[in-house]
Protein backbone atom coordinates (compact mmCIF):
# COMPACT_ATOMS: atom_id res chain seq x y z
CA UNK A 1 0.00 0.00 0.00
CA UNK A 2 2.49 2.75 0.61
CA UNK A 3 2.57 3.58 -3.30
CA UNK A 4 -0.65 4.66 -3.18
CA UNK A 5 -0.31 8.02 -2.12
CA UNK A 6 2.01 8.70 -4.98
CA UNK A 7 -0.24 6.97 -7.35
CA UNK A 8 -2.85 8.87 -6.30
CA UNK A 9 -1.07 12.17 -6.52
CA UNK A 10 0.43 11.44 -9.77
CA UNK A 11 -3.45 10.58 -11.29
CA UNK A 12 -4.52 14.13 -9.73
CA UNK A 13 -1.65 15.99 -11.18
CA UNK A 14 -2.29 14.29 -14.39
CA UNK A 15 -5.80 15.90 -14.41
CA UNK A 16 -3.98 19.15 -13.71
CA UNK A 17 -2.01 19.14 -16.84
CA UNK A 18 -5.15 17.85 -18.99
CA UNK A 19 -7.02 20.92 -17.49
CA UNK A 20 -4.06 23.10 -18.52
CA UNK A 21 -3.71 21.46 -22.39
CA UNK A 22 -7.45 21.98 -22.63
CA UNK A 23 -7.18 25.38 -21.35
CA UNK A 24 -4.31 26.25 -24.27
CA UNK A 25 -6.50 24.87 -27.08
CA UNK A 26 -9.63 26.69 -25.86
CA UNK A 27 -7.71 30.22 -25.42
CA UNK A 28 -6.31 29.85 -29.05
CA UNK A 29 -9.35 28.09 -31.12
CA UNK A 30 -12.28 29.10 -28.51
CA UNK A 31 -15.36 27.60 -31.56
CA UNK A 32 -13.17 25.91 -33.28
CA UNK A 33 -11.26 23.26 -30.79
CA UNK A 34 -14.88 21.84 -29.28
CA UNK A 35 -15.47 20.85 -33.01
CA UNK A 36 -12.51 19.08 -33.49
CA UNK A 37 -12.72 16.99 -30.66
CA UNK A 38 -16.02 16.06 -30.94
CA UNK A 39 -15.60 14.74 -34.66
CA UNK A 40 -13.45 12.60 -32.76
CA UNK A 41 -16.10 10.84 -31.68
CA UNK A 42 -17.25 10.69 -35.12
CA UNK A 43 -15.40 7.74 -35.96
CA UNK A 44 -12.23 7.74 -38.33
CA UNK A 45 -13.38 9.88 -40.95
CA UNK A 46 -16.16 12.05 -41.12
CA UNK A 47 -17.25 14.33 -44.31
CA UNK A 48 -18.15 17.80 -42.99
CA UNK A 49 -20.05 20.55 -44.87
CA UNK A 50 -17.54 23.18 -45.56
CA UNK A 51 -14.44 21.88 -43.92
CA UNK A 52 -14.14 18.55 -46.15
CA UNK A 53 -13.05 14.74 -44.87
CA UNK A 54 -11.56 14.91 -41.24
CA UNK A 55 -9.45 12.30 -40.48
CA UNK A 56 -9.03 11.17 -37.27
CA UNK A 57 -7.41 7.95 -36.25
CA UNK A 58 -3.66 7.79 -37.21
CA UNK A 59 -3.05 4.74 -39.02
CA UNK A 60 -5.45 6.33 -41.68
CA UNK A 61 -3.82 9.15 -41.67
CA UNK A 62 -0.41 7.95 -42.23
CA UNK A 63 -2.01 5.64 -44.86
CA UNK A 64 -2.68 8.70 -46.57
CA UNK A 65 0.47 10.97 -45.55
CA UNK A 66 2.10 7.82 -47.39
CA UNK A 67 0.42 8.04 -50.65
CA UNK A 68 1.36 10.67 -52.81
CA UNK A 69 -0.47 10.11 -55.55
CA UNK A 70 -3.93 9.99 -54.26
CA UNK A 71 -3.51 12.95 -51.57
CA UNK A 72 -1.65 15.82 -52.70
CA UNK A 73 0.00 19.00 -51.29
CA UNK A 74 -0.67 20.83 -54.72
CA UNK A 75 -4.46 20.30 -55.34
CA UNK A 76 -7.78 22.85 -54.32
CA UNK A 77 -7.91 23.05 -50.43
CA UNK A 78 -4.21 21.84 -50.31
CA UNK A 79 -1.04 23.62 -48.48
CA UNK A 80 -0.40 25.07 -52.25
CA UNK A 81 -3.88 26.92 -52.63
CA UNK A 82 -2.56 28.68 -48.98
CA UNK A 83 1.44 29.24 -49.77
CA UNK A 84 2.55 28.98 -53.61
CA UNK A 85 1.17 33.12 -53.41
CA UNK A 86 3.87 33.87 -50.54
CA UNK A 87 6.32 31.63 -50.95
CA UNK A 88 6.39 30.67 -54.84
CA UNK A 89 5.60 27.28 -56.20
CA UNK A 90 8.85 25.22 -55.23
CA UNK A 91 9.41 24.75 -51.55
CA UNK A 92 8.49 21.43 -50.73
CA UNK A 93 5.11 22.43 -49.46
CA UNK A 94 3.06 22.81 -52.16
CA UNK A 95 4.85 19.99 -54.59
CA UNK A 96 4.56 16.54 -55.48
CA UNK A 97 6.04 14.22 -57.82
CA UNK A 98 9.43 13.72 -59.62
CA UNK A 99 10.25 17.88 -58.67
CA UNK A 100 9.61 17.26 -55.00
CA UNK A 101 11.65 14.28 -54.95
CA UNK A 102 14.17 15.96 -56.41
CA UNK A 103 14.56 19.03 -54.63
CA UNK A 104 13.69 16.68 -51.44
CA UNK A 105 17.23 14.51 -52.08
CA UNK A 106 19.02 18.26 -52.48
CA UNK A 107 17.68 19.19 -49.54
CA UNK A 108 17.98 16.30 -47.11
CA UNK A 109 21.66 16.72 -47.25
CA UNK A 110 21.16 20.69 -45.50
CA UNK A 111 20.08 19.38 -42.45
CA UNK A 112 21.64 16.36 -40.93
CA UNK A 113 21.84 15.18 -37.11
CA UNK A 114 25.74 15.94 -37.10
CA UNK A 115 25.30 19.62 -38.60
CA UNK A 116 22.41 20.48 -36.66
CA UNK A 117 23.65 19.32 -33.36
CA UNK A 118 26.95 21.99 -34.23
CA UNK A 119 25.11 24.56 -35.12
CA UNK A 120 22.80 24.70 -32.21
CA UNK A 121 25.59 24.16 -29.98
CA UNK A 122 27.64 27.12 -31.84
CA UNK A 123 24.55 29.91 -31.64
CA UNK A 124 22.63 28.62 -28.59
CA UNK A 125 25.76 28.23 -26.30
CA UNK A 126 26.18 32.13 -24.61
CA UNK A 127 22.22 32.15 -24.88
CA UNK A 128 21.69 28.93 -23.06
CA UNK A 129 24.68 29.33 -20.60
CA UNK A 130 22.55 32.96 -19.40
CA UNK A 131 19.66 30.70 -19.06
CA UNK A 132 21.05 28.57 -17.01
CA UNK A 133 23.01 30.86 -14.74
CA UNK A 134 19.73 32.72 -14.08
CA UNK A 135 18.01 29.82 -12.94
CA UNK A 136 20.81 28.80 -10.88
CA UNK A 137 20.20 32.04 -8.78
CA UNK A 138 16.80 31.27 -8.70
CA UNK A 139 15.25 33.51 -10.62
CA UNK A 140 12.12 34.34 -12.11
CA UNK A 141 12.36 32.99 -15.58
CA UNK A 142 9.25 33.25 -18.72
CA UNK A 143 10.20 30.37 -20.36
CA UNK A 144 8.01 31.26 -23.35
CA UNK A 145 9.79 34.76 -24.20
CA UNK A 146 13.37 32.56 -23.56
CA UNK A 147 12.07 30.25 -25.78
CA UNK A 148 11.29 32.72 -28.44
CA UNK A 149 14.35 34.00 -27.89
CA UNK A 150 15.93 30.92 -28.43
CA UNK A 151 14.17 29.70 -31.96
CA UNK A 152 14.65 33.11 -33.05
CA UNK A 153 18.65 33.19 -32.93
CA UNK A 154 18.71 29.62 -34.66
CA UNK A 155 16.42 31.03 -37.55
CA UNK A 156 18.26 34.15 -37.88
CA UNK A 157 21.16 31.71 -38.55
CA UNK A 158 19.33 29.83 -40.86
CA UNK A 159 18.10 32.72 -43.20
CA UNK A 160 21.37 34.43 -42.40
CA UNK A 161 19.84 37.22 -40.64
CA UNK A 162 22.21 39.64 -38.63
CA UNK A 163 21.19 40.60 -35.63
CA UNK A 164 24.04 42.50 -33.87
CA UNK A 165 24.62 41.56 -29.83
CA UNK A 166 23.17 41.24 -26.57
CA UNK A 167 19.70 42.95 -25.79
CA UNK A 168 19.79 43.91 -29.47
CA UNK A 169 19.92 40.75 -31.07
CA UNK A 170 17.51 39.69 -28.35
CA UNK A 171 15.26 42.33 -29.30
CA UNK A 172 15.21 41.44 -32.99
CA UNK A 173 14.60 37.70 -32.53
CA UNK A 174 11.33 38.59 -30.83
CA UNK A 175 10.77 40.67 -33.65
CA UNK A 176 11.17 37.88 -35.71
CA UNK A 177 9.38 35.48 -33.66
CA UNK A 178 6.08 37.80 -33.69
CA UNK A 179 6.27 38.63 -37.76
CA UNK A 180 6.19 34.72 -38.39
CA UNK A 181 3.24 34.17 -35.72
CA UNK A 182 1.14 36.97 -37.25
CA UNK A 183 1.89 35.22 -40.51
CA UNK A 184 0.60 31.65 -39.55
CA UNK A 185 -2.00 32.81 -37.17
CA UNK A 186 -3.72 33.80 -40.18
CA UNK A 187 -4.89 29.99 -40.98
CA UNK A 188 -7.90 28.53 -39.04
CA UNK A 189 -9.70 25.21 -39.86
CA UNK A 190 -11.89 26.79 -42.33
CA UNK A 191 -9.29 28.40 -44.12
CA UNK A 192 -8.45 27.75 -47.98
CA UNK A 193 -6.49 30.42 -49.47
CA UNK A 194 -5.23 33.82 -47.95
CA UNK A 195 -6.99 36.85 -49.22
CA UNK A 196 -5.24 39.48 -51.08
CA UNK A 197 -4.88 41.31 -48.36
CA UNK A 198 -3.16 38.64 -46.07
CA UNK A 199 -0.96 38.00 -49.18
CA UNK A 200 0.43 41.72 -48.96
CA UNK A 201 1.11 41.68 -44.84
CA UNK A 202 2.68 37.80 -45.50
CA UNK A 203 5.05 39.15 -48.27
CA UNK A 204 5.96 42.29 -46.67
CA UNK A 205 7.88 40.06 -43.97
CA UNK A 206 8.76 37.29 -46.33
CA UNK A 207 10.05 39.29 -49.11
CA UNK A 208 12.79 41.07 -47.12
CA UNK A 209 13.71 37.52 -45.22
CA UNK A 210 14.10 36.90 -49.03
CA UNK A 211 16.39 39.25 -49.47
CA UNK A 212 18.75 38.38 -46.46
CA UNK A 213 18.47 34.75 -47.74
CA UNK A 214 19.65 35.18 -51.00
CA UNK A 215 22.60 37.56 -50.46
CA UNK A 216 23.67 34.48 -48.10
CA UNK A 217 23.32 32.49 -50.75
CA UNK A 218 25.55 34.40 -53.17
CA UNK A 219 28.48 34.86 -50.43
CA UNK A 220 28.24 31.08 -50.92
CA UNK A 221 30.57 28.80 -48.70
CA UNK A 222 29.62 25.63 -46.65
CA UNK A 223 29.55 28.12 -42.87
CA UNK A 224 25.77 28.94 -43.76
CA UNK A 225 22.59 27.28 -44.73
CA UNK A 226 22.17 29.37 -47.61
CA UNK A 227 25.92 28.75 -48.84
CA UNK A 228 25.42 25.21 -48.03
CA UNK A 229 21.95 25.29 -50.08
CA UNK A 230 23.95 27.00 -52.69
CA UNK A 231 27.06 24.20 -52.71
CA UNK A 232 24.21 21.48 -53.18
CA UNK A 233 23.48 22.80 -56.33
CA UNK A 234 20.03 24.63 -55.03
CA UNK A 235 18.82 27.94 -57.27
CA UNK A 236 18.80 31.36 -55.36
CA UNK A 237 15.03 30.94 -55.86
CA UNK A 238 14.49 27.56 -54.58
CA UNK A 239 16.85 29.06 -51.32
CA UNK A 240 14.62 31.90 -51.32
CA UNK A 241 11.38 29.95 -51.13
CA UNK A 242 13.43 27.08 -48.71
CA UNK A 243 14.57 30.04 -46.21
CA UNK A 244 10.48 31.33 -45.81
CA UNK A 245 9.32 27.47 -45.73
CA UNK A 246 11.76 27.22 -42.84
CA UNK A 247 10.77 30.30 -41.04
CA UNK A 248 7.04 29.45 -41.02
CA UNK A 249 6.82 26.08 -40.37
CA UNK A 250 10.29 25.95 -37.80
CA UNK A 251 10.35 28.73 -36.01
CA UNK A 252 7.00 28.01 -33.77
CA UNK A 253 7.80 24.53 -33.13
CA UNK A 254 10.77 24.54 -30.42
CA UNK A 255 9.15 28.15 -28.70
CA UNK A 256 5.54 26.61 -28.11
CA UNK A 257 6.89 22.75 -27.23
CA UNK A 258 9.42 23.74 -24.38
CA UNK A 259 7.32 25.48 -22.27
CA UNK A 260 4.35 22.99 -22.32
CA UNK A 261 6.79 20.08 -22.14
CA UNK A 262 8.11 21.74 -19.09
CA UNK A 263 4.39 22.28 -17.40
CA UNK A 264 3.42 18.76 -18.09
CA UNK A 265 6.26 17.50 -16.66
CA UNK A 266 5.97 20.21 -13.77
CA UNK A 267 1.94 19.10 -13.44
CA UNK A 268 2.24 15.35 -13.95
CA UNK A 269 4.79 15.19 -10.84
CA UNK A 270 8.31 14.17 -12.58
CA UNK A 271 9.72 17.69 -13.03
CA UNK A 272 11.88 16.19 -9.88
CA UNK A 273 15.83 16.72 -10.90
CA UNK A 274 18.23 17.00 -13.63
CA UNK A 275 18.87 13.36 -14.00
CA UNK A 276 15.14 13.35 -15.80
CA UNK A 277 16.84 14.60 -18.73
CA UNK A 278 20.28 12.41 -17.82
CA UNK A 279 18.69 8.55 -18.04
CA UNK A 280 18.65 8.75 -21.66
CA UNK A 281 14.49 9.15 -21.40
CA UNK A 282 14.88 13.02 -22.69
CA UNK A 283 13.71 12.10 -26.75
CA UNK A 284 11.12 10.13 -25.29
CA UNK A 285 10.36 12.53 -23.16
CA UNK A 286 10.37 14.99 -26.18
CA UNK A 287 8.52 12.54 -28.42
CA UNK A 288 5.64 11.92 -25.87
CA UNK A 289 5.36 15.95 -25.13
CA UNK A 290 4.91 16.44 -28.56
CA UNK A 291 2.11 13.50 -28.90
CA UNK A 292 0.07 15.26 -26.68
CA UNK A 293 0.92 19.03 -27.53
CA UNK A 294 0.96 18.19 -31.65
CA UNK A 295 2.79 21.01 -32.90
CA UNK A 296 0.68 20.47 -36.04
CA UNK A 297 -2.59 20.34 -35.01
CA UNK A 298 -3.75 19.81 -38.85
CA UNK A 299 -2.73 18.55 -41.66
CA UNK A 300 -4.10 19.66 -45.59
CA UNK A 301 -3.84 17.02 -48.37
CA UNK A 302 -5.90 17.39 -51.87
CA UNK A 303 -7.99 14.38 -53.51
CA UNK A 304 -6.45 13.24 -56.83
CA UNK A 305 -8.06 10.35 -57.21
CA UNK A 306 -10.82 8.09 -55.95
CA UNK A 307 -9.98 6.55 -52.38
CA UNK A 308 -12.20 5.06 -49.65
CA UNK A 309 -11.16 6.33 -46.29
CA UNK A 310 -13.05 3.40 -44.05
CA UNK A 311 -16.42 3.85 -45.50
CA UNK A 312 -16.16 7.51 -46.23
CA UNK A 313 -15.69 8.18 -50.14
CA UNK A 314 -13.29 10.68 -51.35
CA UNK A 315 -13.78 11.88 -54.45
CA UNK A 316 -10.64 14.08 -56.86
CA UNK A 317 -10.70 17.83 -55.71
CA UNK A 318 -11.68 17.22 -52.19
CA UNK A 319 -10.35 18.26 -49.20
CA UNK A 320 -8.28 16.09 -46.07
CA UNK A 321 -7.62 17.92 -43.15
CA UNK A 322 -6.26 15.63 -41.22
CA UNK A 323 -6.90 16.14 -37.07
CA UNK A 324 -3.58 15.33 -36.31
CA UNK A 325 -4.62 16.30 -32.90
CA UNK A 326 -7.21 14.26 -32.58
CA UNK A 327 -5.03 11.13 -34.02
CA UNK A 328 -2.72 11.54 -31.38
CA UNK A 329 -4.54 12.37 -28.62
CA UNK A 330 -6.32 8.99 -29.09
CA UNK A 331 -4.00 7.09 -27.31
CA UNK A 332 -4.21 8.90 -23.85
CA UNK A 333 -2.64 11.60 -21.52
CA UNK A 334 0.69 12.29 -20.75
CA UNK A 335 3.18 9.43 -19.96
CA UNK A 336 6.39 9.20 -21.12
CA UNK A 337 6.57 5.59 -19.69
CA UNK A 338 4.62 4.45 -22.79
CA UNK A 339 5.48 3.65 -25.91
CA UNK A 340 4.22 4.68 -29.38
CA UNK A 341 2.65 2.85 -31.87
CA UNK A 342 4.19 2.27 -35.62
CA UNK A 343 1.17 4.37 -36.81
CA UNK A 344 1.98 7.03 -34.20
CA UNK A 345 5.74 7.37 -34.83
CA UNK A 346 5.96 11.36 -35.24
CA UNK A 347 3.30 11.44 -36.52
CA UNK A 348 3.42 15.23 -36.03
CA UNK A 349 6.34 15.79 -38.23
CA UNK A 350 4.50 13.77 -41.26
CA UNK A 351 4.86 11.01 -42.84
CA UNK A 352 6.17 9.86 -46.48
CA UNK A 353 7.41 12.10 -49.11
CA UNK A 354 6.40 15.17 -46.72
CA UNK A 355 8.24 14.21 -43.16
CA UNK A 356 9.48 17.02 -41.68
CA UNK A 357 12.67 18.15 -43.42
CA UNK A 358 13.19 20.22 -40.32
CA UNK A 359 13.23 16.86 -37.71
CA UNK A 360 16.65 16.80 -37.18
CA UNK A 361 17.17 20.32 -35.98
CA UNK A 362 14.07 21.04 -34.27
CA UNK A 363 15.09 17.90 -32.02
CA UNK A 364 18.70 19.34 -31.81
CA UNK A 365 16.89 22.61 -30.90
CA UNK A 366 14.71 21.26 -28.06
CA UNK A 367 17.16 18.61 -26.66
CA UNK A 368 19.65 21.72 -26.11
CA UNK A 369 17.28 23.89 -24.48
CA UNK A 370 14.96 20.94 -22.07
CA UNK A 371 18.48 19.49 -21.19
CA UNK A 372 19.34 22.93 -19.65
CA UNK A 373 16.06 23.76 -17.89
CA UNK A 374 16.32 20.25 -16.98
CA UNK A 375 19.12 20.31 -15.45
CA UNK A 376 18.57 23.55 -12.75
CA UNK A 377 15.67 20.94 -11.66
CA UNK A 378 13.72 20.49 -9.64
CA UNK A 379 11.70 23.65 -10.82
CA UNK A 380 8.47 25.60 -9.23
CA UNK A 381 5.76 26.91 -11.67
CA UNK A 382 5.33 30.61 -10.37
CA UNK A 383 2.67 31.82 -13.04
CA UNK A 384 1.25 31.40 -15.98
CA UNK A 385 -0.90 32.01 -18.92
CA UNK A 386 -2.69 30.63 -21.62
CA UNK A 387 -2.18 32.38 -25.42
CA UNK A 388 -5.19 33.94 -27.35
CA UNK A 389 -5.17 34.36 -31.07
CA UNK A 390 -2.66 32.60 -31.93
CA UNK A 391 -2.53 28.87 -34.41
CA UNK A 392 -0.94 26.48 -31.71
CA UNK A 393 -2.00 26.79 -28.90
CA UNK A 394 1.18 27.80 -26.11
CA UNK A 395 1.41 29.78 -22.93
CA UNK A 396 1.59 33.67 -22.84
CA UNK A 397 4.17 33.17 -20.16
CA UNK A 398 5.32 30.53 -18.13
CA UNK A 399 7.35 31.51 -14.79
CA UNK A 400 9.44 28.72 -13.26
CA UNK A 401 12.01 28.99 -10.93
CA UNK A 402 14.48 26.73 -9.45
CA UNK A 403 13.12 24.87 -6.31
Amino acid sequence: MTGAPKTLDRALAGRSAEGWERRLYLAAHPFAYPLLRGLARRGPAVRVPGVGVVVNDAGLARRILMDGETFRKDGPGSPGDLWTPVLGPSVLLNMEGEAHRALRRRLTELFTPSYTDALCARVLAGPLDRLAGRLARGADVDLVDTTRVLAGAVMSEVIGLETGQGAEAEAAYRRLFEQGERIVSMISLRTRRLSPAQIRRARAVLDPLGDIAAKAYAAGGDTTVMGRMRELGLSEAEARGAAGAFFLTGTETVATLVPRLVALLHDTGRLDGPATARTGRLDRLIDEAMRVTTPTPVMLRSVHRDADLDGVAARPGDRILIATHNCCRAYGPFDPDRAHPPELRRLWFGAGPHFCIGYPLAMAETRAVVRTVLDAAPLTITGRAAARGVLIPTYARLMVRSA
